[in-house]
């Protein structure tokens, strides 16, 4: 659940600051682009600070520093320099709700994994009974880190087999005899 909330509220920052830097790219002077796009970042990551600590105090308890830290999510920052600072307002909106989506998908998925394996629960429903162990790191920091790390070894694996497969599709008749 904690995921999703960070999700969200990544989307409502990357969305309204897209909006907004795509409006204003034509005003905003080269000297100071990145000192104007954390500004803006910056105060869309405190609406939604405040808009959660008013509606979810539980999700803002649990969240903590790390809503802060959207501020500084470089994915937030490199999105606003080279899309929304140069596009108009709806490809900056489409872009940045695609992004967005994207990043809501990845943290649900890895605190999904972390939940199940650190926990033994989804969404707090028990799945494996009493007798589970549960591993207690990834509930720690590193298990964030280490479930990233296994996620993008499966998907190379994935990109790599469909590469595989699209290049012995595409060889012709008889090569693999050849070879």
């Amino acid at each position: 659940m904690n995921g999703l909330v960070m999700g969200l509220a990544t989307c409502f920052v990357l969305i309204g600051s897209s909006l907004f830097i795509s409006l204003l790219r034509r005003a905003i002077p080269k000297a100071v682009r990145i000192s104007t796009y954390i500004i803006v970042i910056a105060t869309f990551v405190t609406t939604v600070d405040f808009i959660l600590e008013a509606t979810m105090p539980a999700a803002h308890k649990a969240l903590g520093a790390f809503l802060s830290l959207i501020v500084v999510n470089c994915l937030i920052l490199g999105r606003q320099e080279a899309f929304a600072s140069k596009n108009p307002v709806g490809l900056s909106i489409a872009d940045a709700a695609g992004m967005a989506s994207g990043f809501t998908i990845t943290l649900v998925i890895i605190g999904g994994l972390r939940e199940i394996l650190g926990s033994g629960t989804l969404a707090g429903v028990s799945l494996f009974g009493s007798n589970f162990e549960p591993w207690v790191i990834m509930k720690l920091p590193p298990g964030g880190f280490l479930t990233l790390g296994v996620l993008l070894i499966v998907l190379a694996r994935f990109k790599d087999a469909k590469a595989r497969r699209a290049a012995k599709d595409a060889a012709p008749e008889g090569a693999e005899e050849a070879a």
